[in-house]
């Protein structure tokens, strides 16, 4: 399903990002923080609308050549950035949303843990599985 998962700080820095093929990963963190610059957008045009404020799921932010970008971002404006293969056309936007709501599962998790401290990065197990069910399994 996902070839890049990224978790991206309040303040603009990686706290997780994982890919398959890890061949690729600069081309894919490159990608993860082009995609903030969309995110920005999209949060400060939701600040206008009131209804539009609890929503966090951004949608589709952008579609490359290769892979199409979607966006996530958490009350604590912790984003997620979830990076698909393009030629996956199968995959509709409700298995998107869920994907993101355990991945916001998983983090709270995360954030739950008494010995983890906020803005360090990931490195838990049980986040690291939910993330390989996730990703495409390289062949």
């Amino acid at each position: 399903m996902a070839v890049c998962i990224a978790v991206i700080a309040k303040e603009n820095y990686p706290l997780y990002i994982r890919s398959v093929p890890t061949q690729g990963e600069l081309k894919f963190h490159y990608t993860v923080h082009t995609s903030l610059d969309v995110v920005e957008e999209k949060i400060s045009g939701v600040g206008k609308a009131l209804a539009d404020q609890r929503e966090l799921y951004l949608g589709l932010l952008y579609p490359t050549e290769d892979y199409k970008v979607y966006g996530y971002v958490t009350n604590s404006k912790v984003k997620f950035v979830i990076v698909v293969d393009s030629s996956n056309a199968s995959l509709r936007d409700n298995e998107i949303r869920s994907m993101f709501r355990k991945l916001h599962n998983s983090f709270t998790d995360v954030m739950c843990n008494p010995f983890y401290n906020p803005g360090d990065p990931i490195q838990s197990k049980a986040f690291d599985s939910i993330v390989s069910a996730m990703m495409v399994q390289a062949s």
